[in-house]
């Protein structure tokens, strides 16, 4: 099974995991990166604005019925083509699937690489770090 792993919150990690990521490259040492499929936001409001209900009921229906073309996708979720290839090229950038040639007629074929996503959101109520400064009474 190929799950994407999804992460929301904490910025300071992301940039940690980004910095360290590129100078893993930088210094040819990738042995330590164990390949797993990971998209990290930084906000949940960044999650929420890429991943709509109505994207992912599209990344959905193309993991489960393998459309050949866009307008196949667009007719899975019954919508406007032009929204389907606007919403696809998002989630491209954002790796969550691909666009590849070569399906009927020349169509460029949406590919959903993973069976499964998980996400964690990471969604603190209260910051801590003035918490223990604030007065406890009522």
């Amino acid at each position: 099974m190929t799950t994407l792993y999804i992460t929301v919150g904490d910025r300071e990690q992301l940039r940690q995991d980004a910095l360290q990521f590129v100078q893993d490259v930088d210094a040819d040492d990738l042995d330590s990166w164990d390949g797993t499929a990971t998209l990290q936001f930084g906000t949940y409001d960044d999650f929420v604005d890429s991943l709509t209900p109505l994207r992912l009921e599209l990344i959905r229906a193309i993991a489960e019925e393998t459309p050949e073309s866009m307008r196949e996708a667009a007719r899975l979720v019954d919508r406007d083509v032009s929204d389907v290839h606007s919403d696809l090229k998002q989630l491209e950038v954002l790796g969550i699937l691909t666009l590849e040639p070569g399906g009927p007629s020349g169509a460029i074929q949406p590919v959903v690489p993973f069976d499964r996503i998980e996400v964690h959101i990471d969604y603190p109520l209260v910051d801590r770090g003035d918490a223990d400064s604030a007065s406890a009474s009522v």
